[in-house]
């Protein structure tokens, strides 16, 4: 990965989460949960980029239309990211949920449930 695309990461990370939590919850009131945008890997020709996002939510139910939300508004936020960005082009966002937040929790449990068995 060159400098450049981690810069466009970075700096795309920073405005998708703004977004994110600004303009789209005005947008769509149904938008529930803390979002974060936990991860955006831009192609080296910076024509698309995947930007990984968790939602926390009580419910599973709330959790995964806020990411059916999100992904459907995936051209807004193109444009709330072209008014902003000082890129010659904007890169195509595909949305993907990010379930390493889940994934971590899940193997601490395995692991504290060895750790008991153990004693």
């Amino acid at each position: 990965m060159t400098k450049r695309t981690q810069r466009v990461d970075s700096e795309l990370r920073k405005e998708i989460s703004a977004i994110l939590s600004g303009a789209l919850k005005n947008k769509e009131p149904e938008l529930k949960g803390l979002i974060s945008v936990t991860e955006v890997d831009v192609s080296p020709d910076l024509k698309t980029a995947k930007v990984y996002v968790s939602v926390y939510s009580k419910e599973k139910a709330e959790q995964e239309k806020s990411l059916s939300i999100i992904a459907e508004n995936a051209g807004f936020v193109r444009r709330e990211l072209a008014r902003v960005m000082r890129t010659r082009t904007v890169p195509e966002l595909s949305f993907k949920a990010d379930e390493s937040f889940e994934y971590g929790s899940k193997m601490d449990e395995l692991f504290s449930k060895l750790h008991n068995d153990e004693t």
